[in-house]
């Protein structure tokens, strides 16, 4: 009996997919590399309930985590390609678009309020501008958050703490800057290859927001977790622009809107993540410190001068920024 009824579904199944009207939803594949429960995961997870809410059954977005499609550098080049519909990158972005670079300066964003005004005033009317010239539609900004440094070495305290150890930073140039003026031994490598690399001592230590780090689960493989909160990085709702283009306006808006209004979410997720997380790495037997900020601040000023230097119009972006963490 439970033999024809399976029979019976199938028969069932197949005479609605090939009823003249019935389709299958078009799926639009979102990928990121975070692990599942880090805050990509969950970003992306509630952006896909919130579209697919309103796509009715002509769109789906179906989340692939875990760098399941591939790195930073390869998810870019398949949204260029159209092979994927939306990725998530955060530091990765500078080494496409100059000017990204003003969110890998140390220090520069001091809260997500002042990120906020950062992003009105800054990454709507320039950055997202400059993305688009290079390919890259992005629909929001979401967070990959405040960076604190994992090793096996000793706790980091100033920079002078960090000479000679071998750290795994993203694929960014003003990443592996900042660490080699403070003194340490940077190497971009992939999220999904960092795990392995430290456990086999390749690596010291590494650099991320608590939530990759409990979720990549390098709590089990690094003694140390210093509080040095170097970056705060953005992350980017990102598709291709030839390929966004070409879904119909009303889909489009949507997803915009889907993307934009994720936003309060995310937040709310990387605050409580912020405060829950720490407490599960003591528990985990790290050795947590504070860092020095001030020392690491000071030790930021050639970082800075550098960025102004080689990206044409970074100083005005700078100084605008800066202000705009001064005013409130």
């Amino acid at each position: 009996m439970k033999k024809l009824s399976i029979i019976a579904t199938a028969i069932l199944l197949a005479a609605l997919t090939a009823s003249p009207g019935w389709a299958a939803p078009q799926e639009l594949k979102f990928s990121h590399v975070g692990s599942p429960g880090s805050l990509f995961d969950l970003s992306a997870q509630h952006f896909a309930q919130l579209a697919n809410a309103k796509l009715g059954d002509r769109y789906k977005v179906v989340v692939y985590g875990s760098s399941q499609l591939g790195g930073d550098k390869e998810l870019l080049e398949k949204l260029r390609l159209g092979t994927v519909d939306f990725a998530l990158p955060s530091t990765v972005m500078s080494s496409e678009v100059d000017l990204f670079g003003l969110f890998e300066l140390p220090y520069l964003v001091r809260d997500r309020d002042h990120m906020k005004r950062i992003e009105k005033a800054i990454f709507w009317p320039v950055l997202a501008p400059a993305a688009d010239k290079r390919g890259y539609k992005i629909l929001a900004v979401w967070e990959n958050g405040f960076r604190q440094i994992t090793n096996n070495a000793r706790p980091i305290v100033k920079p002078a703490d960090l000479k000679g150890l071998k750290l795994r930073v993203p694929q960014g140039k003003w990443r592996v800057k900042m660490f080699e003026a403070y003194g340490a031994s940077p190497s971009p490598m992939k999220l999904s290859e960092v795990f392995v690399a430290l456990q086999t001592g390749v690596m010291d230590g590494q650099e991320n927001p608590l939530s990759q780090i409990y979720a990549s689960k390098f709590q089990e493989v690094q003694k140390y977790l210093s509080m040095t909160g170097h970056v705060y990085t953005p992350a980017y709702v990102t598709a291709g622009a030839k390929k966004f283009a070409t879904l119909p306006p009303d889909v489009q808006k949507i997803l915009i809107d889907a993307a934009r209004q994720n936003q309060a979410f995310v937040y709310v997720t990387a605050a409580r993540q912020d405060k829950e997380l720490l407490g599960k790495m003591k528990a985990a037997g790290m050795k947590v410190n504070e860092a020095d900020k001030d020392a690491f601040i000071a030790a930021s000023k050639p970082i800075y001068a550098e960025f102004a230097k080689e990206v044409p119009g970074a100083q005005k972006l700078i100084d605008e920024a800066i202000k705009l963490g001064k005013t409130h």
